[in-house]
């Protein structure tokens, strides 16, 4: 496998080469026009916020932009790509220009359309009270007329053979724009995940492994219209949608000893399953020039179905398969906000901006199971509806040495949960909070810096955990969500130095009622069930080193972040937290005839969190990209080169031992041919983007 896998690399380089040597005789053309360009580094950081230039990089050719987040510093994706998190910030914002989106949106997203990417540590209180961090997306917009449309292939050889297709066009005529992409994907994933139980109170030993492998073509389109009203109002529409359909089937090798009763269970759970998610936004830029003011609104609405059915049989020591039961789970969210900013800026560089949000969101579940033996059907429906309410205030400034940033944004969240059968709700909050947020930036020199920051921030359940869906891993034990989740609260206290684009950071925060997975055992069903729960408390002391570096053709990103940190709650046994560390190291070697080289490695060592405990994880990634051209853009990319990401996570809940491990599919070679093609010509316009959105559907 390595020696073909050096093979192919070096026909690949030669024939980069070769397609550089230029013909004899070749007569010389008239120079028109010379341009000279910066060029601009592919990270930078300031403060510990690191700002990615995808659009000029070897980034741009990932296959889609989960693929790409997981490359990036401190960003970690989670096994099945639902999810992400950012080291010592938890789950992030995440946002498309101004536009407020969740994973959804994010798979949606063009990667042609990227221009950077911002990891932000410290977010004003602009954004969401649930912002510890947040991943900022800055798409591109034409500043010439003309047209471009980029055809993109993606091969990537995995467990088993993936295609990503895309084709993105764009259309610049005077002060108007479009954009419109298509995108089908034919993805099947590998899944497998274990674990080894143990309940001495009853005298219970189990273990489990499964593996799913699903099938899932995948449409990805949308479009979008920027216009530029003038040279100070901007209007801009978007509409994307993601559909497709997962053919799955789960298998699970069981053994299971319960006092003097051993059995040896094979679990066969085939599915089928359709999603479908929709989002459209409008937003509209107006300056108010006898006042000095910028008027930003927004309006947003996201649609988000799925579909599941599912047959289960279980083999009971090798007699044969028989028929347990049937699963038909529907789950549908609609969410419609909108937002309004306003921005005024006094002639001594103060600024003040006001702002208000409002969102409101219904979700419907039908959950029913049918057994065959005994024969019964259990059937629930479940409506959840949410409305929030926020407003902010943020005042900036600089006095002498000290430029400084106080916000405090306010928020009002009303919750009604209610099951079809119920006369009364099973669910019914309403809260009031207030956020204050604080940085203050003092600076010393031009080349020294020192920053102290504050915040409160919130973190709400995700619309998906309304949901009632459950996942049937064997007769013993199921993965099930919670509805009755409450709010996480997070106060955070950090204290940073910059030496030119190095920092140091040193962070603190505590949070209350943090959210976990927990175990918990019913003697009367024979069930153990895996469920996020509120824990107590968590805290976290954390130091983090960035340092970036450039040299000629050389640029490197370097992060280094080390952190005690632990979670409590009576219900588990906790351990002694101890100390652990975060590396990341990327370098993007820029070569004569338009080449690129590049290399990266993370990892984290030990975790022991109090609760939990987790093995290191360590990966490496290369890739190689030759432009031809300028039209023609060829790379080959190889991810987890060791094959090392395997997660395992050890703890005692509810006299329940937990031995996990999860399985990736991340060892993969990936072939990526990029064409485009169009006409470019110059243009006086110049434009921002605007975009806003609100939701948090998974």
């Amino acid at each position: 496998m390595y020696r073909k896998f050096a093979l192919v690399t070096l026909l690949f380089t030669q024939l980069m080469f070769a397609q550089e040597t230029p013909k004899e005789e070749e007569q010389p053309k008239a120079l028109e026009e010379v341009v000279v360009q910066k060029q601009n580094k592919t990270f930078t950081n300031k403060n510990g916020n690191i700002k990615v230039d995808v659009a000029n990089s070897i980034l741009s050719n990932a296959p889609s932009v989960i693929d790409l987040l997981e490359k990036l510093p401190k960003v970690i994706v989670a096994p099945d790509k639902q999810s992400l998190s950012i080291i010592g910030k938890g789950s992030p914002l995440l946002y498309i220009d101004n536009q407020k989106a969740d994973m959804n949106d994010i798979n949606s997203l063009a990667m042609e359309d990227i221009k950077t990417i911002e990891i932000i540590n410290n977010p004003s209180a602009k954004y969401e009270a649930s912002g510890r961090a947040v991943i900022l997306i800055t798409r591109k917009f034409s500043k010439r007329e003309g047209y471009k449309v980029s055809l993109t292939e993606n091969a990537a050889f995995k467990k088993y053979f993936n295609n990503y297709s895309a084709v993105n066009a764009n259309l610049k005529t005077g002060s108007l724009e479009f954009k419109a992409n298509f995108n089908y994907n034919q993805i099947k994933v590998w899944e497998s995940n274990g674990n080894t139980f143990s309940i001495p109170a009853f005298d219970i030993e189990s273990q489990y492994l499964v593996t799913a492998v699903t099938d899932r073509p995948q449409f990805i389109y949308g479009g979008g219209l920027f216009y530029k009203i003038n040279e100070d109002d901007y209007l801009s529409v978007n509409f994307s949608r993601t559909a497709q359909d997962d053919d799955f089937a789960i298998t699970t090798d069981t053994f299971n000893s319960d006092g003097i009763e051993i059995n040896s269970i094979n679990t066969l759970n085939t599915n089928t399953e359709n999603r479908n998610h929709t989002n459209a936004f409008l937003n509209y830029n107006h300056k108010i020039k006898s006042l000095g003011v910028d008027l930003f609104t927004g309006l947003q609405l996201t649609s988000f179905n799925q579909q599941m059915e599912g047959m289960i049989s279980n083999d009971f020591n090798d007699v044969g398969y028989e028929l347990a039961q049937f699963r038909n789970q529907r789950f549908g969210i609609d969410v419609a906000s909108g937002r309004i900013d306003i921005e005024k800026t006094f002639k001594n560089e103060m600024k003040l901006e006001l702002g208000g949000l409002y969102l409101q969101a219904k979700a419907n579940t039908f959950f029913e199971v049918i057994t065959a033996n005994p024969p019964a059907a259990n059937q629930s429906i479940y409506f959840h509806k949410e409305k929030n309410i926020a407003a902010y205030t943020q005042f900036s400034g600089t006095y002498k040495k000290l430029n400084y940033t106080l916000g405090l944004r306010g928020e009002n969240t009303i919750v009604d949960g209610k099951y079809q059968a119920a006369t009364e709700p099973t669910v019914a909050k309403n809260f009031i909070n207030l956020f204050p947020k604080a940085q203050f930036e003092v600076i010393i020199d031009s080349s020294n810096t020192v920053s102290l920051n504050y915040a409160k921030t919130i973190a709400r359940p995700d619309y998906s955990s309304t949901s009632q869906t459950s996942t049937y891993i064997n007769p013993y034990f199921v993965w099930s969500d919670n509805i009755n989740l409450n709010p996480t609260f997070t106060d955070e206290i950090a204290l940073g130095y910059q030496y030119k684009d190095k920092s140091i950071r040193l962070a603190y925060y505590k949070i209350t009622n943090p959210v976990y997975y927990s175990a918990s055992y019913d003697n009367n069903q024979k069930l153990l069930t895996f469920t996020s729960k509120n824990f107590e408390l968590e805290t976290n002391l954390n130091l983090e080193l960035t340092l970036p570096f450039k040299y000629k053709f050389w640029t490197t990103m370097n992060v280094f972040s080390a952190s005690i940190n632990s979670i409590e709650d009576e219900s588990a046994l906790i351990n002694k937290a101890k100390p652990n560390l975060y590396y990341y190291s990327n370098h993007i070697f820029t070569l004569p005839k338009k080449m690129e080289l590049y290399f990266t490695a993370w990892g984290i060592t030990k975790q022991q969190l109090g609760i939990f405990e987790r093995t290191p994880i360590f990966t490496m990634n290369a890739a190689f990209s030759k432009t031809f051209h300028k039209n023609l853009i060829c790379s080959i990319s190889w991810n987890d080169i060791l094959k090392k990401i395997t997660i395992r996570e050890n703890f005692v809940i509810n006299e329940v031992s937990s031995k996990g491990v999860y399985f990736t599919d991340s060892h993969s070679v990936l072939l990526t041919l990029k064409y485009s093609f169009g006409q470019i010509k110059k243009s006086d316009y110049k434009e921002k983007s605007i975009d806003d959105n609100s939701g948090r559907i998974k």
